[in-house]
């Protein structure tokens, strides 16, 4: 497993998926998917959060979801893993993580990279470390559900202050420069909520087609999620 695998590279923008990842579910690949190919990106890096910094302490080891991610992207030429958070015995904040990504032994200062959210994610961007500093590294994109843009009106006022400025209607301005623009795109509503999968599995519950089989072998395996 490679430190930080780069996958296919090139001059298009690169996505980068970070997340706790507990566990990876068919929601999560169907995000990265379609932003493949409506942002016409490279690829997408995945990156696991080892100790998240803004929500509650994951159910299951760095490790565990960190294998779990690797089975799930298998086979797709287009996905790649970066495990350095997880290796890392610091909390997980994105800035830093993208402050690393722009380093020269990885992406480097002029590669567009394109950091995924959904739609809640991205309305609750305020109360994030440095959170101001997030598009002098990085585009944004941010999924929403078909029919559901979104609505500057619905936002944090300082965070639609900066969507009103930095928005751009076409993905083509992902690739004009390294850093700066949001944008967004619709996507296949999949309403799987991985602290529904959770609940699932700890009563014993199939999680089947709301999980890669490849995971779902793995948490039985490994006997994950279960009550003490």
């Amino acid at each position: 497993m490679n430190k930080a695998a780069t996958g296919p590279l090139g001059g298009a923008p690169l996505g980068i998926f970070g997340g706790t990842f507990d566990p990876v579910h068919l929601g999560h690949l169907r995000l990265a998917e379609e932003a493949c190919d409506c942002l016409a990106l490279a690829g997408v890096r995945w990156i696991p959060a080892g100790q998240p910094a803004h929500r509650e302490t994951p159910s299951v080891g760095a490790a565990s979801r960190l294998a779990m991610v690797q089975l799930a992207i298998a086979g797709n030429a287009r996905f790649s893993l970066d495990s350095a958070e997880v290796s890392s015995a610091q909390p997980s904040y994105t800035v830093p993580t993208l402050a690393r990504l722009r380093g020269e032994d990885e992406c480097g200062r002029e590669r567009p990279l394109v950091l995924l959210l959904g739609a809640d994610a991205f309305a609750g961007l305020p109360g994030w470390h440095e959170w101001q500093r997030l598009l002098t590294l990085a585009h944004i994109a941010v999924a929403h559900r078909p029919g559901f843009p979104i609505d500057a009106r619905t936002l944090p006022p300082a965070l639609a202050e900066v969507f009103r400025e930095r928005y751009r209607t076409s993905p083509e301005a992902l690739g004009e420069s390294p850093a700066g623009s949001i944008v967004s795109f619709a996507m296949t509503a999949l309403d799987i909520s991985a602290t529904q999968i959770r609940k699932l599995l700890s009563n014993n519950g199939s999680a089947r087609y709301l999980l890669p089989d490849a995971v779902i072998e793995h948490i039985r395996h490994e006997h994950l999620y279960r009550r003490n």
